[in-house]
């Protein structure tokens, strides 16, 4: 046991996503978006479930700030849902959409705390989606309005800005691997979703740059960098490869280094680049975010679409059967500080899914308790090492929505009861009370 004590300066959060947490899909003007669609589909979430109310923060915000105040949270990281500020995906704004989000951030204001405004956290607007989506080079277009609006009418009320919130999932999940919205199966349409999604990132920034705000504003990624499964050089380039298709397609380019040759030249992938899409992507931002939960292991495998595959590793895991893996967090950190060369980094999501169960009116989540510690430690001994580490942000906030897990998988601090909404704080959600105010020692 020792006591780690972080800056003050360092800021701590807790984050949610808009599908995951609002509800109201029907309300006040939101139209439907790829995930209300994708939920329509048999068997493509656990137990049909979907966001239709999720744990209802659209009706309970001041209730959630309350909480979050309670614990001591300095931030919220937050998703703005696209087809609430703009249901036809362009063109008209919504304004009862734009209220919601200036009421939620005056309230954290209330409060004494930042606003942290994610653009896109996935709910891309079922009518773009029908015109082809991230496939469609219009949509990144569309993006860069979509956010302009968000800039000119929120601008006053964010604190801190973030475009893109994993575009990995959005691009292979969503059109690779069939697990997420939009539920496609198709290496061209991923691969073009991958471009699209750096230039939706890159126009965004530059119309947040011609209107002059000057709060902060970057992206996030979640980076996978498996680590090699032995010595073998070609398991070394197995994880070099990993880590190039999965992380470098995106973070390369918002670099000004262009795509991965080992992406282009090993894997022969193209991306449909025109011309200066290249300088738009890397238009400069002032951080980065950095989501992590778990690190793998992998072997080169010539027969595998990518010439590697994932092997068996040795960790406890989460409800999620996600290994722990606290150390992987540091490789990241000096890895995202070398890449950028230093430029601030906050860890905008970490935490993991719980078998929670409520007694006497108390959840005693000690295992998440034990790995939110673990990584505590890391994150101070990265910043000890030099690396430029701001914040950091637990997920979740709250229980909530869990994509094609539906309400099955738990991640947060506060227990929501899906039947009443009744919010009960977790003991990860005092003990985050304990270590924002400096007195917890792990």
């Amino acid at each position: 046991m020792q006591k780690v004590v972080f800056d003050k300066e360092f800021l701590w959060g807790c984050a949610t996503a808009s599908y995951q947490v609002e509800g109201a899909v029907e309300e006040h003007g939101r139209k439907p978006s790829i995930w209300d669609t994708f939920c329509e589909k048999p068997g493509a979430i656990l137990n049909g479930n979907d966001g239709s109310v999720a744990t209802d923060q659209y009706h309970r915000y001041k209730e959630d700030v309350s909480l979050m105040d309670e614990l001591g949270f300095q931030a919220y990281r937050f998703s703005i849902a696209w087809p609430r500020i703009m249901p036809e995906g362009k063109g008209k704004v919504n304004e009862a959409g734009v209220s919601y989000y200036r009421n939620l951030c005056e309230e954290l204001h209330a409060k004494g705390m930042k606003a942290v405004a994610t653009l896109y956290h996935w709910d891309l607007p079922q009518i773009l989606q029908d015109e082809g989506g991230w496939t469609n080079r219009e949509t990144s277009y569309a993006f860069a309005a979509y956010a302009k609006v968000c800039y000119e009418q929120l601008g006053a009320y964010v604190d801190q800005w973030i475009t893109l919130n994993e575009p990995f999932c959005s691009a292979y999940l969503g059109y690779l691997y069939g697990e997420h919205a939009p539920g496609h199966t198709n290496a061209r349409e991923a691969f073009d979703a991958v471009h699209h999604l750096n230039l939706a990132h890159g126009l965004s920034v530059k119309e947040f740059r011609k209107i002059g705000l000057s709060t902060p504003i970057g992206i996030t990624l979640n980076p996978i960098a498996p680590r090699p499964a032995t010595r073998k050089p070609k398991d070394r380039k197995a994880s070099e490869l990993a880590r190039a298709i999965t992380t470098e397609v995106f973070l390369h380019p918002l670099m000004g280094k262009g795509y991965p040759s080992l992406v282009t030249e090993t894997l022969k992938i193209t991306f449909p680049v025109q011309a200066n899409d290249m300088d738009i992507i890397a238009e400069p931002i002032d951080f980065i975010g950095l989501n992590y939960y778990n690190e793998g292991a992998v072997a080169y495998d010539e027969e595998e679409p990518f010439a590697y595959r994932e092997v068996p590793v040795w960790q406890r895991t989460t409800d999620m059967n996600w290994p722990i893996v606290p150390y992987g967090l540091l490789r990241l950190l000096h890895y995202f500080d070398d890449e950028t060369q230093g430029l601030p980094i906050y860890i905008t999501e970490n935490g993991c899914a719980a078998n929670d169960v409520v007694e006497e009116g108390r959840v005693h989540d000690l295992m998440r308790c034990d790995y939110l510690n673990q990584h505590f430690a890391i994150c101070k001994q990265a910043i000890d090492e030099g690396v430029k580490l701001k914040g950091y942000f637990v997920w979740s906030f709250l229980d909530n929505f869990e994509w094609a897990f539906g309400y099955s998988k738990r991640f947060g601090v506060v227990y929501v009861d899906y039947e009443t909404q009744e919010r009960i704080i977790k003991d990860s959600g005092y003990m985050m009370r304990d270590v924002i105010s400096g007195y917890c020692e792990f």
